[in-house]
């Protein structure tokens, strides 16, 4: 059973792995059209820049724990995604009082970053679900 679980964990974890690197190609994409920043624009961009810190180390300690069947690694998740749920909420508070000062295309582009950022998160924190899994047989939601 256990030799199953682990086929199946890496299957899925594969999934996730895919799609956070397909939602980085899009970030990237968007990325070049920020070139030019407004002069209100910097506090999205410092935003969006300690989210996708916060979201590296998160993805970090969720391979980690996958790596080295750590539970204790993957209790760790739900702590590292909250500062990114808070970035996610503020950026569109920010958004909210900030939108008449900037380019309808350049905060959409803000806003799918954003998003996207968020999403490879919860990927990580999808990680972290397999692996308890993959240990104790029993699927946990870590939301």
């Amino acid at each position: 059973a256990k030799d199953l679980r682990l086929v199946h964990s890496i299957f899925l974890i594969n999934i996730h792995l895919e799609r956070m690197g397909d939602l980085a190609f899009n970030i990237s994409r968007s990325v070049r059209d920020l070139s030019e920043i407004p002069a209100d624009g910097k506090e999205f961009i410092n935003l969006l820049k300690k989210m996708g810190d916060k979201v590296l180390q998160l993805v970090e300690v969720s391979l980690k724990a996958f790596e080295t069947l750590d539970i204790k690694l993957v209790d760790q998740l739900n702590q590292l995604d909250e500062p990114i749920d808070s970035f996610f909420k503020e950026f569109f508070s920010l958004l909210a009082r900030r939108s008449g000062d900037l380019s309808f295309e350049w905060a959409s582009n803000c806003i799918l970053i954003c998003r996207w950022l968020e999403r490879i998160a919860d990927h990580a924190v999808d990680i972290g679900e397999r692996v308890i899994y993959l240990i104790s047989g029993k699927f946990v939601d870590l939301d």
